[in-house]
């Protein structure tokens, strides 16, 4: 099973990882409305999730909560940004201004949650000096001077499949250490890069077979 660090030396699984995000939208809206102080019961409620698993998942992080009275809601919040790694912010590059590219430009919830996209880069002579989303495009001849001297390691990928590899390629040799890859292509990277491939289709096949059986 696939895990990544946390605090204290432990080690979070991925279905934890997949189910934090979910707990800290609930959180981040009850601090808006005020609350100080926040049950497992609470969370079990407005997911729908076992209360077993609540409580490992919350435990996994190192965090403890009062007999009675549950956890202190900004620490939690805390514990949880930290588990997932966003509470700082990576600068990143996206590759591909197509719709999906300039859709992620503009998703905001990348940026609170510790993933600041600076800039696009296009191979298209049409969409190198457009803005969007406040974002400039870019044509890939800069890339690497960029690179280096913003000294960014994180980039997204929106590009054609077969365009995927020779850029990734490219990528590391100019020191990018992570790549966020929604092209279908399976990219090959060294062990010390981090690289996931994002299948929207996969998504997308477990949706329509749910409608089917529905």
């Amino acid at each position: 099973m696939e895990t990544t660090e946390a605090p204290k030396g432990k080690t979070l699984s991925m279905p934890t990882i997949k189910r934090l995000p979910a707990y800290l939208n609930v959180l981040r809206r009850l601090s808006r409305e005020g609350a100080e102080l926040v049950s497992t019961t609470t969370l079990i409620g407005e997911l729908g999730l076992e209360p077993m698993l609540v409580r490992k998942d919350l435990a996994s992080l190192g965090l403890a909560g009062k007999p009675r009275l549950g956890y202190p809601l900004k620490e939690l919040v805390a514990g949880i940004e930290a588990g997932l790694g966003w509470n700082k912010t990576d600068e990143a590059f996206l590759f591909g201004a197509g719709s999906l590219g300039r859709a992620l430009l503009g998703y905001k919830p990348f940026e609170e949650n510790g993933l600041k996209i600076v800039a696009a880069f296009d191979a298209d002579p049409a969409k190198v000096g457009q803005v969007c989303h406040g974002k400039p495009v870019l044509p890939l001849s800069k890339m690497e001077d960029l690179l280096q001297r913003m000294g960014i390691k994180v980039a997204v990928l929106c590009v054609p499949a077969e365009a995927a590899q020779p850029l990734a390629d490219m990528l590391v040799s100019c020191g990018v250490r992570g790549i966020w890859n929604f092209s279908a292509a399976k990219l090959k990277v060294p062990p010390d890069v981090v690289c996931h491939n994002e299948d929207l289709c996969c998504g997308l096949a477990v949706f329509t077979v749910k409608m089917k059986n529905a």
